[in-house]
């Protein structure tokens, strides 16, 4: 089974980014309605499983949109790469190969 943290309010969000310390952060900037997003959460499942040293968080941003705007996501789905709070990487749309970036990072 996977490790994705469904974050339900932005306390969450950034206390799971404290509290990460120095793993990799990966957060999934995603929308029920949008079909690229559902089509690569599998993929993003599977990359929690593989990568377990690593943090896996998926944010919905109709229903945190405050999340999401603090983040500067304006496209769905995004995929950033955080360590210590630090912004790393992005990676907008549902291409599988762009999720690779974790690999550098871990």
């Amino acid at each position: 089974m996977g490790a994705v943290r469904v974050i339900n309010d932005d306390g969450q969000f950034h206390g799971e980014m404290s509290n990460a310390g120095t793993k990799l952060v990966v957060v999934d900037f995603t929308a029920t309605w949008c079909g690229p997003c559902q089509r690569i959460a599998p993929v993003f499942e599977q990359l929690s499983v593989k990568y377990l040293n690593a943090v896996f968080l998926k944010v919905d941003v109709d229903k945190y949109a405050e999340t999401a705007a603090g983040q500067g996501v304006s496209a769905m789905p995004t995929f950033i790469f955080y360590r210590n709070r630090t912004r790393l990487g992005l990676c907008q749309g549902a291409d599988p190969s762009g999720l690779t970036h974790v690999r550098g990072f871990v």
